[in-house]
C-alpha cells in the first residue's frame, strides 16, 4: 500500500512547497481588501481555475516545447533547479515580495497576479515538469489537483487562518517553505548534472 502511494506523496510535497498556499494568504488579503464576500469567492474561483489550467496545460506541452527547442530533461533540471534556488533566495531576503501590488481592485486580479504568477508561477511549472518526469502523469496530476484544492481552501478561509496563526506565523511558515524550495532546487541541479555528465 505504502509502495503504491509513494510516488503520489513524493510528487505532492515538492508541488506543495512550490505552490505555498499559506504564504500566499497575506498578499491575497491585500489584493481583495474591502471587497464583498461574494466578490472574493469569484476571484478565488477564477484564480485557482487559471492556475490549475496553466499548470495542467504545461504538463501536456512542456516536454514537447523542450523537444522542439532541443533541450534535454537534464538541461531543464539544471536550469529549473537553479531558477527555483534563485526564486527561493529572493523570497528569503528581508522585505521581499512575490509581486508588486499596484492595483488591488483590478477586475482581472483572479487571472493576474493571483492565478499567475502568485499561485502558478515559474516554481510550480518547473516543479510540475520535474515530477512528471520522475513519477509519471497520474501522481503528478493528482498532486497538482490536491494542491489546487488546498489553495482554494486556504484562500477561502484566509481571514480565519490569519486570526489563528497571525501574520507573523504565516510569514514564518512561508520562510520554511522557501528554504525547502531552495533545497529542492539544489537537488534538481544535482540530478541534472549526474544525468547529463556522469551517467
Amino acid at each position: 500500500m505504502l509502495k503504491t502511494l509513494e510516488p503520489y506523496i513524493l510528487s505532492f510535497i515538492p508541488i506543495f512547497v512550490a505552490v505555498d498556499a499559506l504564504g500566499n494568504i497575506p498578499i491575497f488579503t491585500s489584493l481583495v481588501e474591502g471587497m464583498s464576500h461574494k466578490h472574493k469567492q469569484k476571484i478565488i474561483a477564477k484564480s485557482v481555475i487559471t492556475a490549475a489550467t496553466l499548470a495542467i496545460l504545461f504538463m501536456f506541452i512542456g516536454k514537447l516545447v523542450l523537444e522542439v527547442l532541443g533541450i534535454t530533461i537534464f538541461d531543464f533540471q539544471i536550469a529549473g533547479g537553479a531558477l527555483l534556488f534563485i526564486i527561493a533566495i529572493r523570497f528569503l531576503m528581508p522585505g521581499s515580495q512575490k509581486i508588486a501590488l499596484s492595483n488591488g481592485h483590478d477586475k482581472d486580479i483572479g487571472v493576474f497576479p493571483l492565478g499567475t504568477p502568485l499561485i502558478t508561477g515559474p516554481a510550480v511549472l518547473t516543479t510540475t515538469l520535474m515530477m512528471l518526469d520522475s513519477f509519471g502523469f497520474m501522481p503528478t496530476f493528482v498532486s497538482l489537483f490536491l494542491n489546487m484544492l488546498i489553495v482554494w481552501a486556504c484562500l477561502a478561509a484566509s481571514e480565519r487562518i490569519i486570526k489563528f496563526l497571525g501574520t507573523g506565523g504565516i510569514r514564518a511558515f512561508a520562510k520554511i517553505m522557501y528554504i525547502l524550495l531552495a533545497a529542492i532546487g539544489v537537488m534538481m541541479v544535482r540530478r541534472g548534472i549526474v544525468g547529463a555528465f556522469l551517467r
